[in-house]
């Protein structure tokens, strides 16, 4: 199967006004769309679309409707010219864990049908439950994993940084063995943060899914917990803080 389990590490990165770095441990479940319905008829910890240890519930991704999201993700691919014909999209996401639900940004995978990767689509949510999506892509062609695609940061993620005059850049490696993603904000062309994650893979089994909650907890709260940690040590350092700004009306930057 092409799912499987990801652990690994995040670490974050800051370096202006205040130095700030920290890493954790943390899991993601890497999830072949096309497999959904084979997981949950397996697994006893995994369910789709309903309550288990890890459940992914297409509500919490893509349109939010509850609808399928394969064809979302092509409409999406569509307007940038992009193709699939046929081949399979891969979603790595912290999973509702024991029922709570958080991520702040889960990754679309998207094969052609040579099995190589065409696009990939960062899907990024704060802690307002507001979200954008940011399609890093070749024009179509395989994706280049030497390239550090860029776009315009268009939605409010973090209190401690300004929206205004800030760039993306992103860098991915193939999903394998191994896996890693970083993403760093440049403000005014310096580098302000880097945010990576460096993963290894697993077999997606019932008994790994109990060794991750076992070690590391519900991913979700966790995460949740640790970006308001981080945040009262950036207050206390006296970094500006910055209000929520709704997001824009147009979701996915292309």
């Amino acid at each position: 199967m092409n799912s499987r389990l990801y652990e690994g590490t995040v670490t974050h990165a800051r370096t202006s006004p205040a130095k700030n770095r920290f890493s954790y441990g943390l899991y993601y479940v890497y999830v072949d769309l096309a497999e959904l319905d084979e997981l949950d008829a397996g697994l006893a910890r995994f369910g789709h679309n309903r309550r288990a240890t890890f459940s992914l519930w297409d509500v919490d991704h893509g349109p939010r409707d509850g609808t399928p999201l394969r064809p979302w993700i092509e409409a999406i691919l569509a307007k940038a010219g992009i193709d699939l014909e046929g081949g399979s999209v891969c979603l790595l996401t912290f999973p509702r864990v024991m029922g709570f639900r958080f991520y702040p940004v889960s990754f679309w995978y998207c094969f052609g049908a040579d099995d190589k990767v065409r696009a990939i689509l960062a899907e990024v949510q704060n802690t307002y439950r507001d979200h954008h999506n940011y399609l890093v892509h070749n024009g179509g062609e395989p994706f280049d994993f030497h390239a550090r695609p860029e776009h315009v940061k268009a939605f409010f993620v973090s209190p401690f940084i300004k929206l205004d005059d800030v760039r993306y850049e992103f860098h991915f490696s193939e999903p394998g063995e191994k896996l890693a993603v970083s993403i760093t904000d440049h403000v005014g062309g310096e580098r302000l943060l880097t945010a990576s994650i460096a993963l290894h893979a697993r077999p997606l089994t019932d008994a790994n899914i109990a060794r991750a909650v076992r070690r590391m907890g519900p991913m979700s709260a966790r995460a949740l917990v640790l970006i308001h940690w981080q945040a009262l040590k950036l207050l206390a350092k006296r970094v500006p803080f910055y209000p929520h700004t709704p997001p824009t009306a147009e979701e996915t930057s292309l």
